[in-house]
């Protein structure tokens, strides 16, 4: 019956150990720092590559930026790459989400914005369409019209992450990609959003059920945000029958 006890007991502990051990896997952000390898695949809608390394492909996600500047370079399936990574898992969503990012201030600033309250990896993955110099720069100037241009962030998110993060952004600010070419995109973007609902609202559509097209598009093809007659387009085009 002792021999039993002890027994048991010791499942008993071993068990607790595990548990304990696959919690703190699950809450650890650094499991996985940067990946080098081959790119096997690369998509922007949504971003993501896969990339092989050591025999093992791995699905990471692609902020719009990252993919951008990995494209710009002339970088694609078959080329060597690496990126430096951020590696997410919790109890709640136990499917580990990698997200890669080509320098490691890019994502410095990424786990400096999923610290703002309601806004996770996918959504912040998702905001990044621009340098996040840029970014950063709109946050240090209070720029909330310019963070509302960001993909998912509301006037309520914009208002939140200048709360949080002004003051401590300062240095990715300065960056030397904050640039007129960059704060003119973010203009320029907003520009041809703005020609796109009011020309929808123009044809009959109410204002809100407008802007959700145009956002709608825009999320799913940020490479034409800036092109009117490319977003009219896409927005009629989705309202064909499948």
């Amino acid at each position: 019956m002792r021999y039993l006890l002890l027994f048991a007991m010791r499942l008993w502990l071993g068990a607790r150990l595990s548990t304990r051990l696959k919690r703190s896997s699950r809450s650890s952000n650094f499991m996985i720092n940067y990946i080098t390898g081959s790119i096997r695949s690369l998509t922007r809608e949504p971003g993501r590559a896969v990339i092989v390394a050591g025999g093992v492909g791995y699905e990471i996600s692609l902020p719009t930026y990252v993919y951008q500047s990995l494209t710009s370079d002339g970088i694609g399936p078959g080329s060597d790459v690496e990126l430096e990574i951020y590696y997410h898992v919790t109890d709640r969503q136990p499917k580990p989400m990698l997200v890669g990012f080509r320098h490691p201030t890019e994502k410095a600033f990424f786990e400096q914005l999923i610290q703002v309250e309601g806004i996770g990896p996918a959504k912040a993955a998702a905001a990044l369409v621009f340098p996040v110099s840029t970014i950063a720069s709109a946050i240090e100037t209070e720029d909330l019209g310019s963070l509302q241009r960001l993909p998912g962030i509301g006037s309520r998110a914009a208002q939140k992450i200048v709360a949080t993060l002004r003051g401590k952004v300062a240095a990715t600010a300065l960056l030397q990609d904050v640039n007129i070419s960059g704060e003119a995109q973010i203009h320029q973007v907003a520009d041809a959003r703005a020609e796109a609902v009011e020309a929808l609202v123009t044809l009959g559509y109410r204002s809100v059920e407008a802007q959700g097209k145009v956002e709608d598009v825009i999320r799913h093809n940020s490479d034409i945000a800036d092109d009117v007659q490319k977003l009219m387009r896409e927005v009629f085009k989705a309202q064909l029958p499948k």
